[in-house]
């Protein structure tokens, strides 16, 4: 069961550090300001959730699980948050949208 538990567990760590990878390039190469906030929240999000479960595998101790947990929560809630208020701040000083490619 240890063998299972530790390949879940790098599975969920080397997913988590991909999405990370897939954010900070997203921030780089994405051009407005939009776009940059959906790289920077979407991925980021998802690879904090599979890094924290991934570490969450290898602790026995409830107080370190749920110190995970909090942190989780905590991103899930601040980072489409922050994303919508930039997004609204964004509308209301009139930047321009980005045109579409359809």
């Amino acid at each position: 069961m240890s063998v299972v538990l530790d390949v879940l567990t790098a599975v969920l760590l080397l997913a988590g550090a991909a999405l990370a990878v897939v954010a900070a390039i997203g921030l780089h190469r994405l051009g407005d300001t939009r776009s940059r906030m959906h790289a920077a929240t979407k991925p980021a999000t998802l690879g904090v959730l599979c890094c924290a479960l991934g570490a969450a595998l290898q602790f026995d101790s409830v107080s370190t699980i749920t110190k995970l947990v909090v942190a989780v929560a905590l991103q899930l809630i601040t980072a489409p948050v922050g994303a919508h208020v930039l997004a609204r701040s964004l509308t209301r000083s009139g930047e321009p949208r980005p045109p579409t490619n359809s």
